[in-house]
């Protein structure tokens, strides 16, 4: 916090600095509470009418009465550097883009506009990466005629955590009451110890997800644009291994591009977990990406999945950015 010469603490933010990360404290309120004050960190999404919107990592926003404030400065616009490979948000944003490719795509200025038959929120979502080229009001209307005309709702992907992700854009869209169904985050690290965790399975790796590799898939009933989206990206592998039934006993899907190797669809079969067979699928798709020159992961994770993150997590990946979905408001029904 910032305190002045004298050692007082000062307020030295103020509605010029909206859009830039700052720390602010607070009064909590009257009372002999040791807990007095309360800090909060994220980037300063509006000030109006004497009430400051901080939207902090996980996109969740505090609302802040300026009477409250003792303290407040600007802070560097990115955490400090976390373990794993360095990555900007807009180079993991077109990686991760390009990994899951939708059937039909159109610009938007800097914005993709994105349709899969509504086959996955990601593929049928809007990705905006800089300025649409007319006011929000405007682009928000051709979004939702874009969409109006493929009978799917609109969605639109912010993310926030990170330098250069949308935390302004994020805010106004609920503001404007676009309803943020899902968020999840991206995750990183380095690749080779990734490809040293061995463990017995019996990983085989195909260009093609086959019949068996599907029926492990969650995801059920898959049409002909499903299976373009899976097999998009620039180098695709499916991984499997072998179980007692038809569907294999784990399966995983990989994307290689450039340096960074994505890993999707771990899916372990219930009674075969905690064997191990998550972490041998996921070395395997390491090493083979390894051999193609990659040295850097990366893959997305929702934020109320436990068990997946804390495999990910012994595996050495950590957050990099969250990002989240965000439908227009006065329809129903998310995306498959």
């Amino acid at each position: 916090m910032e305190i002045s010469a004298a050692g007082r603490l000062e307020v030295r933010i103020t509605a010029a600095d909206v859009g830039k990360r700052v720390s602010v404290r607070r009064l909590r309120g009257e009372g002999d509470s040791v807990e007095k004050f309360t800090d909060t960190v994220g980037v300063l999404t509006s000030w109006d009418n004497g009430v400051l919107v901080i939207t902090r990592r996980d996109g969740e926003q505090v609302r802040i009465e300026e009477s409250s404030l003792v303290a407040g400065k600007t802070v560097p616009a990115a955490p400090a550097r976390r373990r794993g490979p360095s990555a900007t948000y807009e180079e993991l944003a077109r990686v991760s883009a390009r990994a899951w490719r939708p059937v039909e795509s159109e610009r938007l200025g800097a914005w993709e506009l994105r349709a899969a038959a509504g086959f996955t929120r990601r593929a049928n979502s809007v990705l905006p990466l800089g300025d649409p080229g007319v006011p929000l009001d405007e682009a928000l209307t051709a979004v939702r005629r874009w969409y109006g005309a493929r009978g799917l709702p609109a969605y639109l992907q912010t993310a926030t955590g990170a330098e250069g992700t949308q935390e302004v854009l994020h805010a106004e869209l609920e503001r404007r009451g676009w309803t943020r169904e899902v968020s999840a985050e991206l995750w990183t690290a380095a690749l080779a110890p990734l490809a040293d965790l061995r463990e017995p399975g019996g990983v085989t790796l195909s260009r093609t997800a086959d019949e068996a590799w599907l029926a492990r898939y969650r995801r059920k009933g898959l049409s002909e644009v499903a299976l373009r989206v899976l097999g998009s990206g620039p180098s695709v592998w499916f991984a499997s291994v072998p179980g007692e039934g038809t569907a294999p006993a784990a399966i995983g899907r990989l994307v290689v591009d450039g340096r960074w190797a994505g890993f999707a669809a771990v899916e372990v079969d219930p009674e075969r977990r905690r064997q191990g067979l998550a972490t041998a699928v996921m070395a395997a798709l390491a090493r083979q990406a390894l051999d193609e020159g990659a040295s850097a992961a990366w893959l997305q994770v929702e934020t109320d999945n436990a068990s997946a993150r804390t495999l990910y997590a012994r595996a050495g990946f950590t957050a990099h950015h969250a990002y989240h979905h965000h439908r227009e408001p006065g329809t129903s029904g998310p995306a498959r």
